[in-house]
C-alpha cells in the first residue's frame, strides 16, 4: 500500500512538472509570437524610413519629402517657410476648375485670357473643352489655357481658390492670380510652402489622377479652330524617373525653380516631393537627389 501510495505521488509529481514544463513553454511560444507580431508592426510603421540630407545637398531654398499614405514628413529643409509658387499655382487652378466644372465644358477663349506671358497658339474666340485647356496648363504650363480655365469660374474665381486653400488647411498658401506669374519686380502671383504644395498635390492626385499621370507624356497637342496646337511637356526631364507618376514644374523670376514630383516608393505607395526656389535646370538635379536618397536608404 504504501509502494502504490509512493508511485501515485510519484506520478503526480512528474505531470506536474510535464504541466508547467507545457505552460512555461506555450508562454514562450506565445511571447515570441507577439513579438514577432510587434516587430512585423514597427517595420511596417516605418516604411519609407525618413532620410537626412546636409542642406549644401540641394540647391532648393526649401524641399520636402512627403507620405501621403500616412502623412508623414520623411524629409524637410525649410518646409513651411512660403515662397512664391510660379505655376505650381496650376495645381490648384486645376482643382478649383474641376470642383466646379465639367471637363467637357465648352470655354471661349477671350482677348484677357491672352495677357499673360508665352503664346500657346490660342486665339480670341477659340472654344475648347475645359478638360483641354487643363492639358495645356499642367502637361506644357500654358498660362493663357490656366486664365480661360479660371475665368470660366467667374469673376471671384481668386476668392474661390483661396477658399479651398483654407478648407484644406493649407494655413500658408494663397493666390493672386490663377498662374503664379509674377505680377511685378517684387510680388509673385502666388506664395505658399513646400509642405502645403506637397498635400495639395496629394489632394489633387487622389481625386483626379488622370490629370497628374498626363504631365508624365511627353508633349500635347490639341484642336483649336481648325489647328493643331502642340508643346513639349515641361516635365519630360523626369520622364526616365524610378516609379514616377506626375509632376508640375514652376519658374519665375521671383520664385526660381520650382518643382513637385509624386512617385511610387514601391508598387501601390506614391510619395511626393517638393523643391522650391532652385533654378530653372537644378530644380530636376534637386529631385533626384531626393528620390535617390530615400529609396538608397530603405536598402
Amino acid at each position: 500500500m504504501t509502494l502504490h501510495r509512493a508511485l501515485q505521488s510519484a506520478s503526480a509529481l512528474i505531470l506536474a512538472i510535464l504541466l508547467v514544463v507545457l505552460a512555461f513553454g506555450s508562454g514562450v511560444l506565445a511571447v515570441s509570437f507577439l513579438h514577432a507580431r510587434a516587430t512585423q508592426t514597427q517595420l511596417a510603421v516605418v516604411f519609407p524610413r525618413p532620410i537626412t540630407l546636409p542642406d549644401s545637398a540641394l540647391i532648393a531654398k526649401a524641399a520636402i519629402l512627403y507620405d501621403p499614405t500616412d502623412g508623414r514628413i520623411l524629409y524637410a529643409k525649410n518646409a513651411q517657410v512660403p515662397l512664391p509658387l510660379a505655376s505650381l499655382t496650376k495645381l490648384m487652378t486645376a482643382e478649383v476648375a474641376l470642383n466646379h466644372l465639367s471637363p467637357d465644358t465648352p470655354v471661349r477663349i477671350t482677348p484677357a485670357d491672352l495677357e499673360p506671358s508665352g503664346d500657346w497658339g490660342l486665339r480670341p474666340g477659340d472654344v475648347l473643352p475645359l478638360s483641354d485647356l487643363l492639358r495645356m496648363g499642367l502637361i506644357a504650363s500654358s498660362n493663357d489655357a490656366m486664365a480661360a480655365a479660371a475665368a470660366q469660374l467667374g469673376s471671384h474665381y481668386l476668392d474661390t481658390m483661396n477658399k479651398t486653400a483654407a478648407d484644406m488647411g493649407l494655413t500658408k498658401t494663397y493666390f493672386l492670380n490663377p498662374t503664379g506669374l509674377d505680377i511685378n519686380s517684387s510680388a509673385a502671383g502666388a506664395y505658399g510652402s513646400a509642405y502645403d504644395i506637397a498635400r495639395l498635390a496629394s489632394v489633387f492626385f487622389k481625386q483626379y489622377p488622370q490629370y497628374l499621370s498626363i504631365t508624365t507624356n511627353q508633349e500635347v497637342s490639341v484642336v483649336s479652330g481648325g489647328r493643331t496646337l502642340s508643346a513639349a511637356a515641361t516635365a519630360a526631364p523626369l520622364r526616365s524617373l524610378p516609379g514616377f507618376i506626375g509632376a508640375k514644374t514652376g519658374y519665375t523670376d521671383l520664385a526660381g525653380g520650382n518643382l513637385v514630383v509624386l512617385f511610387d516608393i514601391e508598387i501601390g505607395h506614391p510619395l511626393v516631393a517638393v523643391v522650391l526656389g532652385s533654378t530653372e535646370q537644378e530644380r530636376f538635379a534637386d529631385i533626384r537627389t531626393l528620390v535617390h536618397a530615400i529609396r538608397t536608404n530603405q536598402n
